[in-house]
């Protein structure tokens, strides 16, 4: 399937919901017939009431009193049984909606370019997947399901209104005007108190997620009072919006219901007039006013659900915002053919930036041949790794191509892209599961025999074999249950069991020491054997036996050749061997 960029759509997030809930319509309608079954049982009491008071207590009808408990206890039941109906439906169509967006939501923001995500805090992608996403679920299900039975009870309330006294039920609806103007502008002061709390919600996750993940360096530096107090202070900022939003909802809450009372008062002085002048029976008035009396609660419960349904509306936002975020690198409609690769890469004129205006690259030209083993080496930030990253498209250039066997990669589908391309950075985290599994890490169902042939390229092969449990032995979140070496020795199986074309290897030893650095070169020079290799490096010894060496400078290419020759031109790379930025042996 072809993944394509996404525009912003102009639909209101109601109706995009809808759209969510479209294939599971048929569970959702039953959902609202039980919703409407209940708020008719809502609405009959007062009827009732006006029976018992006009044909019990002023007629003595016993018939009428002798069935009266059976209709009260069969009208509960079965709104009972409505209820039930509609909070099972509602929930399990909400329930899949939401997890419908949320999965989305997820392979988006899997989707979307590294320059986005950097670009990111991560405690806000996830507080939009975790966070937004609970609020959205209970606007779907708590809100929507209050939202068509409160609403559905109030029109049957206002018709048994207008059946019994029109005219009163008109004085009674020249207050409302009124109620909605409040409930208009608390509306819109909610939305934004929604936007806030969740932005909050979000800062607070980032805060957590950033203290937790770089929990190495906080306990080095004894920084832990400093983190809490940072914390504390978005704690704070969350607690103040989050308390806005109960004032808010507070006061509209009391509003509404001294306007409602006022009118109740109207109404109970007015009707009382005609009762006295016998326009009225007793039980129509009580009928009445045990209408407008039950009428407060679904205003009420509507005034509440008004809060909720804005702050919910604010985290649909948030995340149709996202959604709405077009993906920059997209397979192309009809991808070109990438065929048997040889392995040739080119670079034309290729310039690439992270921030519009400060280029990385500069009008890179370079061309490596089928199975050449590249070393790219040079100072901190002159665009080593960036120019690694185009290969397999995690950036599109600013200008310029860059091309396998001929082909410009952005005319080639992604996954068959990349299928080609093994990647071994500095820091190879491993995944929580088996050493297996995360050799064969997206190939599901390879067979043992390939993990085998790769730990063995890799020279990891003997240590898992002298593992209790060999390959089916568990390693810990980032791999913490094994050295640096031993680590970086799996992950270059995980590359090479693909068996790529070309390989990447992106600073994959510079956090090793001497002796760990020559196993995992060892195992890393097996690993290049036939392929075209990039190897990305501080160290000078890890690159010495490359076929050529590519040495950039601000983002250009200051000079190429091998080891010796460039020693001996004295240019950069023999000034980076002198002043020990990187290391020769």
């Amino acid at each position: 399937m072809t993944s394509q960029g996404t525009a912003p759509s102009k639909k209101s997030p109601y109706l995009r919901l809808l759209a969510y809930a479209r294939p599971y319509s048929r569970r959702f309608f039953l959902a609202l017939g039980c919703m409407i079954a209940a708020s008719a049982c809502n609405v009959v009491p007062p009827w009732l009431l006006k029976n018992v008071v006009d044909d019990v207590l002023i007629d003595k009808d016993l018939s009428m009193l002798n069935a009266l408990p059976f209709v009260l206890v069969a009208l509960f039941a079965g709104k009972g049984i409505a209820s039930y109906g509609h909070q099972y439906l509602m929930n399990w169509v909400g329930q899949n909606v939401v997890m419908d967006l949320r999965l989305r939501l997820y392979d988006h923001l899997q989707r979307m370019s590294l320059k986005y995500l950097y670009g990111k805090r991560l405690g806000e992608l996830m507080s939009r997947i975790t966070n937004d996403v609970t609020i959205l679920q209970n606007l779907v299900t708590s809100v929507l399901v209050n939202l068509v039975v409160q609403a559905a009870t109030f029109a049957g309330m206002v018709g048994f209104l207008l059946y019994i006294n029109w005219k009163l039920t008109l004085i009674t609806f020249a207050i409302l005007p009124l109620t909605v103007v409040i409930l208009d502008r608390a509306a819109k002061k909610l939305r934004g108190v929604g936007h806030a709390i969740q932005s909050e919600l979000a800062t607070l996750s980032a805060v957590v997620q950033e203290a937790f993940g770089a929990i190495r360096i906080v306990r080095s530096f004894a920084t832990e009072d400093l983190e809490l107090a940072r914390f504390r202070s978005s704690n704070r900022d969350n607690f103040r919006a989050v308390m806005h939003g109960v004032q808010v909802q507070s006061a509209l809450a009391g509003i509404i219901e001294v306007v409602l009372i006022a009118a109740l008062a109207l109404i109970l002085w007015l009707g009382g007039k005609d009762v006295v002048n016998g326009d009225l029976t007793p039980g129509e008035l009580i009928a009445f006013l045990g209408y407008l009396g039950f009428l407060v609660q679904p205003i009420r419960v509507f005034t509440s659900v008004v809060g909720s349904m804005q702050i919910g509306l604010a985290a649909t936002d948030r995340i149709f915002g996202l959604l709405d975020t077009p993906e920059d690198i997209v397979t192309p409609d009809s991808p070109a053919p990438l065929g048997a690769v040889r392995g040739s890469v080119s670079f034309r004129h290729v310039s690439f930036s992270y921030v519009k205006g400060q280029e990385v690259l500069k009008g890179i030209n370079l061309d490596v041949r089928p199975g050449e083993k590249i070393a790219v080496v040079g100072p901190t930030g002159s665009g080593k790794s960036t120019l690694a990253d185009l290969i397999p498209r995690f950036y599109d250039p600013d200008s310029g191509t860059v091309s396998i066997d001929g082909a410009d990669v952005r005319t080639l589908d992604l996954r068959e892209l990349r299928k080609q391309i093994g990647v071994v950075h500095q820091d190879s985290l491993l995944l929580r599961g088996s050493i297996a599994f995360n050799i064969s890490y997206g190939l599901p169902g390879l067979a043992r025999e390939e993990i085998v042939k790769a730990a063995e390229i890799a020279g990891i092969h003997s240590f898992i074999e002298s593992l209790p449990s060999g390959y089916e032995t568990e390693v810990g979140e980032r791999g913490v249950t094994l050295s640096g070496g031993q680590r970086q020795r799996i992950a270059i199986a995980r590359a090479v069991v693909r068996n790529p074309r070309i390989l990447i290897l992106d600073e994959a030893t510079s956090s090793l020491d001497m002796e760990v650095e020559r196993l995992v070169q060892k195992a890393m020079d097996k690993a290049m054997e036939g392929r075209t290799s990039f190897v990305i490096a501080h160290r000078l010894s890890t690159v010495r036996s490359a076929d050529r060496i590519v040495v950039l400078d601000e983002g250009r290419i200051a000079e190429q050749g091998t080891h010796d020759e460039l020693l001996a031109r004295g240019g950069l790379y023999h000034r980076l061997s002198t002043l020990g930025e990187t290391t020769v042996p």
